[in-house]
């Protein structure tokens, strides 16, 4: 089978971690996530993984913080997921490990580009945590930064909604889904599903992304085979 894409970046949001419990980890979700990971390294896909901070962490749930404050306690947050990604990998086989852009720690490798493209040519999958190191900019911003330093081919996008939608979905019932949109409309559109940095930047490189749900677990296999499941940014 020829495949799409070499070298893929998969964001986890730290909502779909959590499952219906919505704050900490859900563990089967967890390791049913690691073993679709294990099934798309398994076929020969190089896999870097960035997770979320959301299940632990939000600064704007704090609006009297400091930002800076704020930030690096999110930063700290996708720093627990990225350790409990690299455990689960771990326990369903797969050689992985984890780096972090806010130091080393005993459960991290601090973040060293060089480092990361080693260990991916090396066929680990590497889980990335810490966002880019410094405040004021989100774990969407930094996935996309990752996937340009990385060279990788596609940024797919694990969420806890199956499709960009032209208005919240939970708030109402008649949100459109869409199948396809360009960087420009989801920056026009001011649809939210990627802050506009992030957006920005995927557009003026030319990066592809594929946001999916994670209640299907083949979504993950199937967005890296490079099928059209969710919504694909391009």
């Amino acid at each position: 089978m020829e495949l799409k894409y070499k070298r893929i970046i998969l964001k986890l949001s730290g909502e779909a971690l959590a499952g219906k419990g919505k704050m900490g980890i859900d563990d089967a979700l967890l390791l049913g996530a690691a073993k679709q990971i294990k099934e798309i390294a398994n076929l020969g896909i190089e896999v870097a993984v960035v997770p979320g901070g959301g299940n632990f962490w939000r600064g704007r749930t704090a609006p009297e913080m400091d930002r800076c404050d704020a930030d690096y306690m999110g930063m700290l947050a996708t720093v627990m997921n990225a350790i409990a990604v690299k455990d689960a990998l771990r326990r369903v086989g797969v050689d992985a490990q984890a780096f972090s852009a806010i130091g080393k720690t005993r459960a991290c490798e601090e973040f060293d580009l060089k480092e990361v493209r080693k260990a991916l040519s090396n066929g680990k999958v590497v889980v990335l945590g810490g966002g880019v190191g410094d405040p004021f900019f989100t774990t969407d911003t930094g996935i996309v930064l990752r996937a340009l330093e990385i060279e990788a081919d596609a940024v797919l996008m694990g969420k806890s909604i199956d499709y960009v939608y032209d208005s919240d979905p939970e708030k109402n019932p008649d949100a459109k889904p869409y199948k396809r949109l360009s960087h420009d409309e989801v920056l026009q559109k001011k649809l939210g599903v990627i802050d506009a940095t992030a957006a920005a930047l995927a557009r003026d490189n030319h990066l592809t992304l594929q946001l999916f749900g994670l209640s299907d677990p083949e979504n993950v296999i199937r967005a890296a085979k490079g099928e059209e499941v969710g919504t694909i940014i391009e």
